[in-house]
């Protein structure tokens, strides 16, 4: 049984038939459609380009076709010692092993005004949905944070002829993810499309006219108006349903390197597992398709009989206006960064070291350089700064 039908569940449902697994598989979906991408859902969806179909990850003869059992209801406790999972509709439901998929949730604001129709969040199909209609030419729109959701959204609000002001805590934009030379890009990008940011700052309550939203107030004292605010300030992983039945938890489900919690039975993948990682040295919680895309694979070929630890190099997207940016590997505690490409023409890449090692690459429309950092890193390779700065260096030869 598999709970869950994000990236990750689906995944796993699907690889699992793939790899030739015959018995049951019962997918668990909380939510009232068809399993579905998530990434265009602040982008090309939000642009009201296609309805919900163009979403989907498969039709629903898919399911049928594939024997694939997939259960409209939320799993609200787990019975380890009988193998069972009790549905909000009361029924139980027996596993043999069970894969608990069960993601991220937004972090809520919690200021006064916070709970008005008009404050909106983006990570569900009916949220995207919701927003959609939201966006008409003229209107104000706050975004509180500058993440990548926050900054996609506003790319796309702005598009659309809104007045967008985005509001962050932090000293610059995607501060926890980029490197500074990426987020003074993109900064710059969004500014020259007419988008306000406003950094250092934070939004202490929401504005209203009864029932209706005005603006927010800022802690400096500013006052900025909106009709609409659309909240970007992080997730929260879904672990409750684990640690409820007795797993082990923290930052996310802890999972061994085969992604197995401390119950043979039971499973975790994606955004709410905190796996051990030989690679990395430590234990990591990531959130994006990769990761919850190539754990469902891990997991699948463990269940059919080819066991193997799981070693994926993350890699990320975000699109934002017209700007692809790309990731590959994780940059924390980078020491020196080497920019590759054009800055100003708009196609770069930054590598970023960490006492001499390659240890990531931040790419801005330059698609080839992301593909030679994915194919490096993941053979554990690297080439000097010096190699990564000359731009006569042909990146392909440190592949051979």
């Amino acid at each position: 049984m598999i709970v869950g039908a994000g990236h990750a569940g689906f995944q796993l449902a699907a690889s699992l038939r793939q790899s030739g697994f015959d018995g049951r598989i019962a997918l668990l979906n909380d939510e009232g459609h068809l399993p579905y991408q998530r990434p265009p859902l602040s982008k090309a969806y939000l642009k009201g380009t296609g309805g919900p179909d163009t979403l989907m990850f498969r039709p629903e003869k898919f399911y049928h076709d594939q024997h694939i059992d997939l259960i409209v209801d939320r799993a609200v406790s787990i019975d380890r010692a009988a193998r069972k999972v009790a549905l909000a509709s009361g029924a139980p439901l027996a596993y043999g092993h069970l894969v608990l998929a069960t993601g991220a949730r937004n972090r809520l604001l919690d200021i006064p005004n916070a709970n008005l129709e008009a404050v909106r969040y983006l990570r569900t199909l009916d949220e995207s949905e919701a927003l959609r209609h939201r966006l008409t030419a003229g209107q104000r729109v706050v975004v509180i944070g500058a993440g990548f959701i926050g900054l996609e959204f506003a790319a796309t609000a702005r598009a659309k002829g809104l007045e967008v002001d985005v509001i962050e805590l932090g000293v610059r934009v995607m501060a926890r993810a980029v490197t500074a030379e990426i987020s003074e890009y993109f900064q710059l990008k969004h500014t020259a499309a007419g988008i306000r940011i406003h950094l250092g700052v934070q939004v202490t309550s929401i504005e209203s006219d009864g029932d209706k939203v005005t603006g927010v107030s800022l802690n400096d004292g500013r006052h900025i108006p909106a009709d609409l605010v659309v909240v970007g300030v992080g997730v929260l992983p879904n672990v409750e349903l684990a640690a409820e039945a007795g797993l082990p938890v923290a930052s996310g489900i802890i999972v061994n390197d085969h992604l197995l919690t401390a119950d043979e039975n039971i499973s975790a993948v994606g955004d709410c597992a905190l796996y051990a990682s030989h690679r990395f040295g430590g234990s990591l919680r990531l959130e994006s398709v990769q990761n919850a895309t190539d754990h469902a694979r891990c997991v699948a070929a463990r269940l059919t009989g080819k066991t193997e630890i799981y070693d994926g190099m993350p890699w990320f997207w975000s699109d934002q206006g017209p700007d692809k940016l790309q990731m590959v590997g994780l940059t924390t505690g980078y020491d020196r960064v080497v920019v590759r490409g054009d800055r100003e023409q708009g196609q770069f890449s930054v590598f970023c070291y960490k006492s001499g090692q390659l240890v990531g690459i931040e790419s801005v429309n330059r698609a080839g350089d992301h593909m030679f950092g994915r194919r490096l890193l993941g053979a554990h390779g690297s080439i000097t700064p010096e190699q990564a700065g000359d731009p006569g260096f042909d990146l392909k030869s440190a592949l051979t």
